[in-house]
């Protein structure tokens, strides 16, 4: 039975901060070799070289480092997931999940927060938006899944990836080799890249059958309802962390999920909190106040409508030469979910192909019950 977990929240105050997790570890609350994973937003431009993700990379695995056991190896497997832009109101922030100390928390028949991670099989260029990938993905799920004592696909909620995307001298890598890509443009392919590792995850879970290479980033009505994927420059796998309930684990925090419809879709975001547990809030006039200070964190994708409309009204964010939509949606959908929470320091990230309904995305809710 894997052991009770313990999900805390910290905010980034530059750069290079790792301070929040060092005095967590200083102060007991879990030690650094008992670290699951980390999921966090960092200050860059959110785009193929946002390098911020490799600098907080580089703080916390330090940390991990200097105030454990593990190896440097062993640090290096801890998955680290780092989405880039901080746009509009969302707060640099991290999000660690780490086993509690033993005999914290007695085992409960009460769903309980139960993470597992695993790292795929190395992803090639030429896998990158194909079903090789998809395959590769669905692998890695399953042995996370396997890892946090989930059995039932039902008990996950959150899967957190990161994975790579194409850059010119892969791109060149896997043509020297006699391969082709998806695609040659680097910033679409940050975005093939979260769509094909999602179609994973929802074949891994049943959400959906293996698709066929054409329905890959074109079919929009195959999505999963529970992945939020993440890209970039700084790895050649799949980092996978399944999040779940589990009976008989003991612990304070609970998990649930739901989606936005659409980027207003602030109902979609109370019903994920409702589903991790809060469920004593009016069925009205919901306030950030009747949260009462046991949200741990919101994690969600997002994405411009492909329509170029929201509720029937048009937009010109997929239109604009000047500010990529990327930025202008992840601003929007952060403004709307701190609107929520009352708190700007929530997981946003955009590129939301294959996650959640076309022009929405999953929401994800844990919640802290004291109990």
């Amino acid at each position: 039975m894997p052991r009770p977990i313990e999900v805390r929240k910290v905010p980034i105050e530059h750069v290079s901060d790792a301070s929040g997790l060092a005095d967590l570890i200083d102060q007991g609350v879990f030690s650094a070799d008992d670290v699951i994973a980390v999921v966090g937003k960092t200050e860059g431009n959110g785009g193929v070289n946002d390098y911020t993700r490799i600098i907080s990379t580089n703080a916390y695995r330090a940390v991990l480092e200097e105030k454990g056991t593990r190896t440097k190896e062993e640090v290096a497997q801890v998955p680290l997931v780092w989405s880039g832009g901080t746009d509009g109101v969302i707060s640099p922030h991290a999000t660690i999940f780490a086993c509690a100390p033993e005999g914290r928390y007695q085992p409960t028949d009460e769903p309980r927060v139960t993470v597992g991670y695993a790292m795929s099989d190395v992803l090639l260029p030429e896998d990158i938006g194909r079903p090789a990938m998809v395959e590769k993905v669905a692998a890695g799920v399953r042995v996370a899944m396997e890892r946090a004592g989930i059995t039932d696909p039902a008990d996950v909620h959150y899967v957190q990836t990161k994975t790579p995307l194409l850059v010119q001298d892969t791109i060149n890598d896997a043509e020297r080799r006699g391969e082709t890509v998806f695609t040659h443009n680097t910033l679409e392919s940050m975005d093939v890249s979260n769509a094909t590792t999602a179609l994973g995850v929802a074949v891994a879970l049943g959400e959906i059958e293996m698709p066929t290479p054409e329905q890959i980033f074109h079919d929009l009505s195959l999505y999963s309802s529970v992945a939020s994927c993440s890209s970039g420059v700084e790895l050649d796998q799949a980092q996978i962390v399944v999040v779940g309930n589990a009976r008989g684990v003991g612990g304070r925090y609970r998990v649930g999920h739901s989606v936005m419809k659409d980027a207003l879709d602030m109902d979609g975001v109370w019903e994920a909190i409702r589903d991790a547990g809060l469920d004593d809030m009016p069925a009205d006039c919901i306030h950030p106040r009747h949260i009462k200070g046991r949200l741990v964190n919101l994690f969600l994708k997002c994405e411009a409508d492909p329509t170029g409309r929201v509720r029937g009204r048009r937009n010109i964010m997929l239109d604009d030469s000047d500010v990529a939509w990327h930025r202008q949606i992840k601003a929007c959908v952060g403004g709307v979910v701190a609107a929520v929470s009352g708190d700007p320091m929530n997981f946003v990230s955009v590129a939301a192909v294959h996650q959640g309904p076309s022009g929405g995305g999953p929401v994800i809710a844990i919640v802290d019950l004291g109990v």
